[in-house]
């Protein structure tokens, strides 16, 4: 290639920069998403149980029964007092004013106390199957540890000492003091990234067509590929510069964020990473007449990517057909790299895998794109 070639490649670019700064409403909007959005994703999304809604039905009214209670405290659960029957908390059940019911049953200290088994019920509403979920696996440790403590004081006399202990010793890796800002705000960041690495090319291209330039375009001395790389080249450097301020500004000093790996290698790999979504938006804009079929179809799209990025759903979790999916989502691949080097401090030859697939994504994507574009204007 040609310094001709390059210095034409250089006007385009410039040419899309000075477009989109004359697009304020755009602008800030791209603003909005790496800043405002990615804050809010950060510190309004907890994945842990905090002051879950409880309430109890003691038939028993002994020590041991308050002393359980007692157990169900903050900041994992808020007790919200005693019902009379299971009949009232039904209703509250169904009416959504607490999480969960504990119904400790008649002669449960004296039964305890004889070294009998006891069964606590705990009906949990798991409408919403995350919190339910974490409430019953919290119950299940505390009555637990309260079964335990209580054999220890009164079960076993002179031969606890002698009773076999499994001690559970754990280490907590790359997010010590798991914090739910951490993992939220860069799922949040990626996610960004992803939508507007499809939308801002396409976007681009779009309005050529609806301004009746992309003709003109088409029939000058520009290539397809001189008239599409520099919308990819101008996108992405305005997404690089918004990632530059969203961790910079946002993750790291709002939510105490020690990045433990490269940024220079983050960086690239974004820069990777945008190019090859920038080629799903270039096929998005040939099959688009208009900026709302961009949005809708980006949408579409957006979807069956992050499902099956692996950030929610682990992929040995997922059917064999959703495995073999995966390995077509590039937010797949971004997302085991990014996380992979701000929290865990990989490298080359830890991630060298996932940045060869994304990759070779990168250039199918990207050369299909220009292909579509070459056969409706070429």
């Amino acid at each position: 290639m040609n310094r001709l070639w390059w210095s034409r490649i250089l006007a385009m670019t410039v040419k899309e920069l000075k477009q989109l700064l004359r697009d304020p409403v755009l602008l800030l909007i791209i603003a909005y998403f790496f800043s405002a959005d990615v804050y809010l994703a950060g510190s309004g999304i907890n994945l842990s149980l905090h002051n879950a809604s409880i309430s109890v039905i003691d038939h028993d009214h002994s020590a041991a029964s308050r002393e359980l209670l007692y157990r169900f405290r903050a900041p994992y659960f808020a007790l919200q007092g005693e019902l009379l029957d299971s009949h009232a908390a039904e209703v509250q059940l169904d009416k959504g004013q607490i999480l969960a019911v504990l119904d400790i049953p008649e002669n449960f200290q004296r039964h305890l106390q004889q070294g009998q088994a006891v069964a606590v019920q705990l009906q949990v509403d798991t409408s919403n199957t995350v919190l339910g979920t974490l409430a019953s696996a919290y119950a299940t440790q505390i009555t637990a540890d309260f079964g335990r403590s209580f054999v220890n004081r009164a079960g076993a006399g002179a031969q606890s000492d002698q009773l076999p202990i499994i001690q559970n010793r754990y280490r907590v890796l790359y997010n010590p003091n798991r914090i739910d800002g951490w993992f939220m705000s860069i799922s949040e960041l990626l996610t960004v990234i992803t939508m507007l690495s499809m939308m801002l090319p396409a976007a681009a291209a779009v309005r050529e067509k609806e301004r009746g330039t992309i003709e003109q375009l088409a029939v000058s001395p520009l290539s397809s590929l001189q008239i599409l790389l520099p919308k990819v080249i101008s996108m992405g450097l305005v997404i690089l510069l918004g990632v530059v301020v969203s961790l910079v500004l946002i993750i790291m000093p709002l939510f105490h964020l020690r990045v433990q790996g490269s940024l220079l290698l983050f960086f690239v790999v974004t820069a990777l990473y945008v190019f090859t979504a920038s080629g799903i938006g270039l096929f998005v804009a040939t099959i688009s007449k208009s900026l709302g079929q961009v949005t809708l179809l980006v949408i579409l799209l957006m979807m069956p990517i992050l499902l099956l990025s692996g950030a929610w759903t682990p992929p040995e979790a997922m059917p064999a057909a959703m495995q073999w999916a995966m390995l077509f989502s590039p937010l797949y691949y971004y997302n085991e790299m990014s996380y992979a080097i701000l929290l865990k401090g990989a490298g080359l030859e830890i991630i060298w895998d996932s940045l060869l697939g994304l990759s070779v994504l990168g250039v199918v994507f990207f050369n299909f794109g220009v292909w579509r574009f070459r056969r409706q204007f070429g």
